[in-house]
């Protein structure tokens, strides 16, 4: 049987740049090389594309991609940080690349998973794994994907969102004394769109609440102020597309005050507890929940389901959705998956199975415009 041929796209010019190359190394060493022919193609800092060497890869996970590179020639280069459009630039592709059956993106952050990329590999019409451009774009935007949530009737903390505009016009004073007004302290700042957990903090006081504005801002355009809840932290993986199903709930014991970038990747204390040690009268609306805001925000593929529940009430509030989450081997999306029947290898074959069934229902849609009939 011929294998497919998989495009195994990593990188990016994101802060969670080296997390990405991470996962695309454990994605790389389960992929069924009797079933896929695999092709990386490494994105740098900078946006330049890059055709990469495995066994360079698999050796140096823990490296920056421009360490590893096998060929330092760029073949899609970066334009005053911007990158040419796929199709614009078919000429300076391999030819390999023109015969990819599937791109598994597992570039996260900006760039990555905002539907930038997707955007791209539509307009080249390649088949890819995860979501389409608006349900990218809208699960990464936290301000967004909470507005659309809670129209659902699905349940957020409350939260306010502060763009350059507004905080340049108001100053950062004037933002967190309205942040306390409205949402209290001790409150938590994040960048609408940022992943990994880098940007956010907890703020307890005024003064690291003007601080926590003032970093976040550093990293995107629009800064979200959210109500801190006493909570559980747990998630639930979620794989399908017009049919999804939801693994086990998972919860996540960090050691630090929340499960930030260094709790998350370098903390060896932190705990996942798969599944999560909660009765089914919670875990099951949990599972239903992570199922509803999966629809409501249009994903495809995958997503991670993120949840707060308040320790005294139980009461689940959903924290964010993640479109591309990690794939390392202590990231919980594919753990979950293992410890609901689903392996990690088959668990690949099921991410790429999706992203062609859905690019053959989208080839399938009419692109001409009806002819006119002729006048008598």
């Amino acid at each position: 049987m011929e294998k497919l041929r998989v495009g195994l796209l990593f990188g990016g010019r994101s802060v969670e740049h080296d997390v990405s190359i991470v996962s695309a190394t454990s994605i790389l060493g389960a992929l069924d090389r009797e079933r896929y022919d695999v092709t990386l193609i490494g994105v740098d800092a900078d946006g330049g594309w890059h055709a990469m060497d495995a066994d360079a890869l698999a050796a140096r996970p823990d490296a920056r991609l421009s360490e590893v590179l096998a060929e330092p020639e760029v073949f899609l280069p970066a334009t005053s940080k911007t990158t040419s459009l796929l199709p614009a630039t078919a000429g300076k592709l391999p030819s390999d690349i023109h015969r990819l059956d599937v791109i598994f993106p597992i570039i996260h952050g900006r760039g990555g998973e905002d539907g930038a990329l997707q955007g791209l590999l539509e307009s080249a019409e390649v088949a890819y794994v995860g979501s389409g451009v608006l349900s990218s774009s809208v699960q990464m935007d936290k301000d967004f994907a909470k507005r659309l949530l809670a129209q659902a009737g699905l349940p957020v903390t409350p939260w306010l969102t502060f763009s350059s505009a507004d905080l340049d016009r108001d100053g950062l004073p004037a933002a967190a004394e309205r942040a306390e007004n409205e949402i209290g302290l001790p409150a938590y700042v994040k960048p609408a769109n940022s992943g990994s957990s880098i940007g956010i903090a907890c703020a307890k006081t005024m003064p690291e609440l003007i601080a926590a504005i003032d970093d976040a801002r550093r990293y995107d355009r629009k800064v979200l102020v959210e109500a801190s809840v006493e909570a559980l932290e747990v998630e639930v993986a979620v794989l399908g597309n017009d049919e999804p199903q939801a693994s086990v709930v998972g919860e996540i014991k960090a050691t630090q005050a929340f499960y930030d970038y260094e709790a998350k990747y370098h903390d060896d204390a932190t705990e996942l507890a798969i599944p999560a040690d909660l009765e089914p009268e919670l875990s099951d609306p949990i599972r239903t929940i992570a199922v509803a805001a999966y629809q409501a925000l249009g994903a495809e593929g995958l997503a991670r389901v993120d949840f707060l529940v308040d320790r005294a009430t139980n009461q689940i509030y959903i924290n964010e959705l993640n479109s591309l989450p990690g794939f390392t081997s202590g990231s919980m999306y594919p753990k979950l998956w293992e410890a609901t029947g689903l392996p990690y290898p088959r668990l690949l074959d099921r991410l790429i199975e999706l992203a062609l069934e859905r690019h053959a229902l989208r080839s399938k849609l009419e692109t001409a415009a009806p002819a006119t009939p002729s006048k008598a």
